[in-house]
């Protein structure tokens, strides 16, 4: 006869089991688990099995356990993870990617019907069309003002009808009109609501970000940077070559105001008599941009094509290897 556990031993064994996982890992997903059925959780269990493991407990008690252990070891990171611990929460301890699990996570969903009294967690539409309903069930079509005509001996909707809002409870005529079309239009499964990473916390949409969502965060960074240095004519390393070119412009102009010249500006004052030369100049960038050859290039092939073409050992019909 196998002996019973008593609650003060199961609650030394998760202690000593939570303790253990936070010193093996680093990464946690903090996960809601409103709604979530036991088999269902053990599917989610089974698919993360091999580098991840999910623990379910009682607030209070991961709280406790997280503090003491935070005190015995020293390591003040894991006291993030307390704030955390709000509702109906679960911790799944990883060390694989973390938007690989995440994903893992979110795909054991199962559909569940709309019970009286639940918070709709998605808006609900009734689609249009034949709902296999005599016409004696009129009556719940009526009471939630959704317009129906009978064809053919069944009740048809004839237009979608938004039944239930996000954020409203449930109904009993909306509970028993969806039962009645065979409608489950909730689906429940682990959330994730925050990721624990090394004693940082952040929001799991942090997980969806790509390397392009990066470079252009960097790069509005650095142009607010540059902005900032430019307004209070502070030199950095993003507003530096603004500054140079800035300057440039300025001497350029005291220099072609006052006919003094130094090499830089050379160039520019040429292109200011002469604005022939300047358009000579844009032409020839435009041809080479789009791979034409230049004018004087092309006139050059043109010639080359007209020259009569001398004939080689081939056309005489031997070869100087032969």
């Amino acid at each position: 006869m196998a002996v019973k556990t008593s609650k003060a031993e199961k609650k030394i064994a998760y202690d000593q089991k939570l303790c253990q996982l936070l010193d093996q890992y680093t990464q946690v997903l903090i996960a809601a688990a409103d709604n979530v059925g036991s088999n269902q959780l053990q599917n989610i269990r089974q698919g993360l099995r091999g580098d991840s493991i999910v623990l379910m407990g009682k607030n209070t008690m991961m709280k406790r356990s997280i503090r003491i252990h935070s005190e015995k070891t020293g390591n003040k990171a894991y006291l993030n993870l307390i704030p955390l611990l709000v509702g109906n929460v679960g911790l799944i301890f990883t060390k694989g990617d973390l938007k690989e699990v995440s994903e893992e996570v979110s795909k054991y969903k199962v559909g569940a019907p709309a019970r009286v009294g639940l918070v709709a967690p998605v808006d609900v539409v009734v689609p249009p069309g034949n709902t296999g309903l005599d016409p004696s069930q009129t009556s719940f079509f009526q009471v939630l003002n959704i317009p129906t005509k009978i064809n053919k001996g069944t009740v048809e909707i004839i237009t979608p009808v938004e039944l239930i809002k996000k954020g409203d409870k449930v109904g009993s005529s909306e509970a028993a009109l969806l039962a009645k079309l065979g409608i489950r239009p909730f689906s429940y499964g682990l959330q994730v609501l925050s990721v624990y990473d090394n004693g940082s916390v952040f929001n799991p949409e942090v997980l969806d970000l790509t390397e392009d969502d990066l470079m252009d965060k960097f790069a509005i960074g650095v142009s607010m940077v540059t902005a900032l240095s430019l307004a209070i004519s502070y030199a950095t390393l993003a507003a530096a070559p603004h500054m140079f070119i800035n300057a440039y412009k300025n001497v350029l102009a005291v220099a072609v105001e006052i006919e003094y010249s130094f090499p830089q500006a050379d160039k520019v004052k040429a292109y200011l008599e002469d604005p022939s030369k300047f358009a000579v100049a844009v032409a020839s960038v435009a041809a080479a941009d789009s791979g034409a050859a230049p004018p004087a290039a092309a006139a050059a092939v043109e010639e080359k094509k007209e020259e009569p073409a001398e004939e080689s050992d081939d056309d005489m019909g031997f070869s100087l290897f032969d």
